[in-house]
């Protein structure tokens, strides 16, 4: 069973189980709101639960623009608007609030589900390229480390050390195989350049440095014990 839950926000009934009935087909969870403050409830219930937000914009009691900057306060979650409207000027406003994406009515429910599949699979990929191991943060995508949630500053060749002592944790690499990995066989000094790359990172990363032991005779390991 897919465990993505998306909130359905629109006072139409006939437009949410439209929606709904082809989000359901691709083992979605779905959860409806009739209006803004419906929207707003359901979204601080179930905040932790929820994938991505369809939301109209225009709706009784509470608009969407107005659900929209409430939820951006305090959230990230993927919302799609939904709206009559298509003028170039709301898009664009939509995407000032921190829409991900703009569809307007009416509008083709299988585009819209591939829409919902598509930013999903972004969100997937965001979320794999950010690890974390022992306080110390590692961001593929943005290439930025953190400790204890504040931000290094490691050189290229640092970065990728560190990176590829990471993701071969618990693992003793020798100096030839990380040279031949991190310096892409394109090195051809002496391997003790990795004692001093060591050093430094150990001195960035403060009390985590210890996570890198050094494996006598052999090279490094990354391990949190």
């Amino acid at each position: 069973m897919n465990d993505v839950t998306i909130v359905v926000v629109d006072d139409e009934a006939r437009m949410r189980k439209l929606v709904k009935d082809f989000l359901n087909q691709k083992q979605y969870k779905v959860i409806e709101a009739a209006d803004g403050e419906e929207a707003l409830t359901i979204f601080q219930e179930n905040q932790n639960k929820i994938s991505l937000i369809l939301l109209d914009v225009m709706m009784p009691k509470l608009d969407g623009w107005s659900v929209l900057r409430q939820i951006r306060q305090t959230s990230n979650v993927p919302i799609i608007m939904l709206t009559a409207r298509g003028e170039e000027q709301d898009e664009l406003f939509g995407f000032e609030l921190g829409v991900d994406e703009y569809i307007a009515k009416p509008f083709s429910p299988k585009i819209l589900v591939a829409r919902v599949e598509a930013i999903l699979n972004r969100t997937k990929q965001k979320e794999n390229s950010i690890k974390e191991y022992g306080g110390i943060i590692i961001d593929n995508d943005g290439r930025t480390v953190k400790v204890d949630g504040k931000q290094i500053d490691l050189s290229l060749r640092e970065y990728e050390l560190l990176k590829y002592l990471i993701d071969n944790h618990g693992i003793a690499l020798s100096r030839d195989k990380i040279l031949n990995n991190v310096w892409n066989y394109d090195y051809y000094g002496d391997s003790r350049t990795i004692d001093s790359h060591i050093k430094k990172i150990r001195h960035k990363l403060g009390k985590k440095g210890k996570y890198i032991e050094t494996m006598r005779g052999i090279g490094y390991k990354f391990e949190v014990k």
